[in-house]
């Protein structure tokens, strides 16, 4: 490596840096991290916070100890070329004199998709990148998935035992990890635009699915969370009206396929301010998940999180909807009886679903695993 793309490396991850600091909050903007240099020094940072605040370049031109003009802005992300909420990033760069822009990746908004690069080269200023473009590609996996492809990140998250057992037979979970992973759950949900789950869950454990963060947390602040959509699954719209889910004050979306509801339970659950939307039907005749997620992307959702039971988990890996399987493993055997990890029919050894590794670290006395499944790498083969 040059000494000059060294260079470029160090800020770049810089920038990166600053981008996490709004991983909890940007909703449904990407996360962006801005840092300019002028004579090898740092004069000025910003990062992306929330939508309708600035953008990272202009937080960070504001931000600048002394005159940018000649210097070098380094951006995770494609400077923006269109009027949004806020102004068109790239014109701010190029008002403010910066001379050269080294950016992360392109934009995969089609509003954006190579213009702020090209409008920047027009006005004479440098353009070079893409620079850690793997790094700045996870920044933002939820929003560049539904700006290529119409649908949401999805993680489905799921907690077991040693032998890979969710539950007693009874149904009883309360706790199969400790305090630790579920503080971690807790910040999954942060990131997160909305939770999927099941009305199987529902009915089961009366969950509220809600962010709750201690206010001396390290990682997130209580202060600023937002809580994501709760979204139910309830083909037959058999969800009590008083489940916690439901409680007013948080945003709750029911998905359901049968028309012929009782128009006196369908009154009742709309009291409570639930959204209800009659999903799409595939020729299984069951509710079809993948056309369910394309209306959760079309409202701006860029990362789901499913928390649910077996066969709502099972549906969603078979569908090939799950980007992200995240595990959490506790030192406990529940047994035989004990409820299975999902619900995944499979006969033969060659339709088994390969993961592929992405981590593995303790929380507390469990263990966090992070996998990639592998049909998401053959599907782009076929493509």
């Amino acid at each position: 490596m040059s000494d000059e793309m060294q260079k470029h490396t160090e800020y770049m991850s810089q920038a990166v840096q600053l981008a996490k600091k709004g991983l909890y909050t940007t909703h449904p903007n990407p996360r962006v991290g801005c840092v300019i240099v002028k004579d090898d020094r740092i004069i000025g940072e910003g990062f992306h916070a929330r939508a309708g605040e600035g953008h990272a370049e202009v937080n960070a031109l504001a931000s600048a100890m002394e005159s940018v003009e000649g210097a070098t802005a380094y951006v995770t992300l494609e400077p923006c070329s269109h009027q949004g909420k806020t102004p068109p990033c790239a014109d701010a760069l190029i008002k403010a004199g910066i001379a050269v822009v080294v950016y992360g990746m392109q934009d995969p908004n089609p509003q954006v998709a190579g213009r702020g690069l090209a409008k920047l080269e027009k006005a004479g200023v440098q353009v070079i990148g893409p620079v850690l473009e793997n790094e700045c590609e996870r920044l933002n996996l939820g929003f560049n998935k539904r700006m290529r492809e119409g649908l949401p990140y999805i993680r489905l998250k799921m907690a077991m035992s040693l032998d890979g057992r969710t539950a007693m037979e009874s149904g009883e979970s309360q706790w199969i990890t400790g305090s630790a992973a579920r503080l971690d759950v807790q910040r999954l949900r942060a990131q997160s635009d909305a939770i999927v789950t099941g009305i199987g869950s529902v009915i089961l454990d009366n969950p509220s699915m809600t962010v709750r963060i201690d206010s001396d947390d390290q990682e997130v602040d209580s202060k600023s969370v937002r809580q994501p959509l709760r979204v139910i699954m309830d083909t037959a719209l058999s969800i009590p009206p008083e489940a916690k889910i439901l409680k007013p004050g948080k945003e709750a979306l029911m998905f359901c396929v049968e028309e012929d509801i009782e128009q006196e339970h369908f009154d009742a659950l709309k009291k409570t301010g639930v959204n209800i939307e009659f999903a799409p039907v595939g020729e299984d005749g069951r509710m079809d998940l993948i056309e369910c997620m394309g209306l959760l992307a079309d409202q701006g959702i860029n990362e789901v999180l499913v928390e649910t039971g077996a066969e709502l988990a099972g549906a969603f890996l078979r569908e090939g909807l799950v980007d992200e399987l995240v595990v959490y493993v506790a030192p406990k055997l529940l047994g035989s009886d004990a409820r299975p990890l999902m619900r995944l029919p499979i006969d033969v050894m060659k339709d088994a679903v390969e993961l592929e590794l992405e981590s593995v670290r303790s929380v507390g006395n469990d263990l966090k695993m992070v996998y990639f499944p592998k049909y998401l790498e053959e599907d782009a083969l076929e493509e």
